[in-house]
């Protein structure tokens, strides 16, 4: 049901995007964030806009904890649990033994390639999700507690201190037309039977992550990980490096 809600003209978008700029990426997420309901949850479910979890997928990119387009770095003692990739670009430095690796090593090589094919069609999928809340500019996340659904934020999203409750089964999907930032001491926790495979932030240019993230970022440029950070997760860069600072760890979901 999910996928009949797509419209072949939002994804052959998204395809053509990713050769132009990330200016472009995020107009697509604000026109798809065009509800506003800063208050609560519009009338349609969230459970008949995305036909529950099982329609969400990553594909091949399921497997990988970090996955970049240009360079994935890892330094300071990191442990990554999952696959490490990179796809066009062939440059992953730090493991091994820097950073420890439960998994393997894919440099521009065809599991890469067509992880970050899998990875861009279901952001692309994603992003086409009607919104159930939209938020004003520059969104403090920090001691909210929100409910599943589709997320939409017409500038960036941060959790500057303190911690954001994701409570329920989920799926949660946090589209954020520009930047998505965590600090350090802040934290993103799980109640009410949330999990980290059904968590999905749609990041318009990049993340940088600071304190513990759960679920999995989808960055159309990159992402950065401070000292200390961790996510539980999958950190997937689309056309831009996913660094690691020291003592991160990423573990993939389930």
């Amino acid at each position: 049901m999910y996928a009949k809600q797509i419209s072949v003209s939002l994804l052959n978008a998204f395809r053509s995007l990713r050769s132009t700029s990330a200016i472009a990426m995020s107009a697509l997420l604000l026109a798809a964030c065009a509800v506003d309901a800063p208050t609560g949850l519009q009338s349609t479910p969230a459970s008949r806009l995305l036909a529950g979890s099982s329609a969400i997928t990553l594909g091949s990119a399921s497997s990988f904890a970090a996955l970049g387009a240009s360079t994935v770095t890892c330094t300071g003692a990191g442990t990554n649990t999952g696959d490490v990739g990179v796809s066009p670009g062939s440059s992953i430095t730090g493991f091994n033994p820097d950073c420890t690796l439960t998994g393997k090593l894919h440099a521009a090589n065809g599991a890469s390639a067509t992880a970050q094919a899998d990875a861009a069609t279901a952001y692309g999928r994603l992003s086409a999700s009607p919104c159930n809340v939209t938020y004003g500019a520059v969104q403090e996340l920090s001691g909210l507690t929100l409910k599943s659904g589709v997320h939409c934020f017409p500038s960036s999203a941060q959790v500057s201190a303190g911690t954001l409750t994701l409570n329920g089964l989920g799926p949660f999907i946090f589209k954020v037309t520009s930047t998505f930032i965590t600090f350090v001491g802040s934290s993103v926790i799980l109640t009410g039977g949330a999990t980290c495979d059904n968590i999905f932030w749609l990041v318009g240019s990049s993340a940088t992550l600071g304190g513990p993230v759960a679920g999995n970022i989808l960055a159309y440029t990159s992402i950065g990980m401070d000292v200390g950070a961790t996510l539980s997760g999958r950190a997937i860069a689309l056309n831009g490096a996913v660094t690691m600072s020291g003592r991160n760890r990423v573990s993939v979901c389930g």
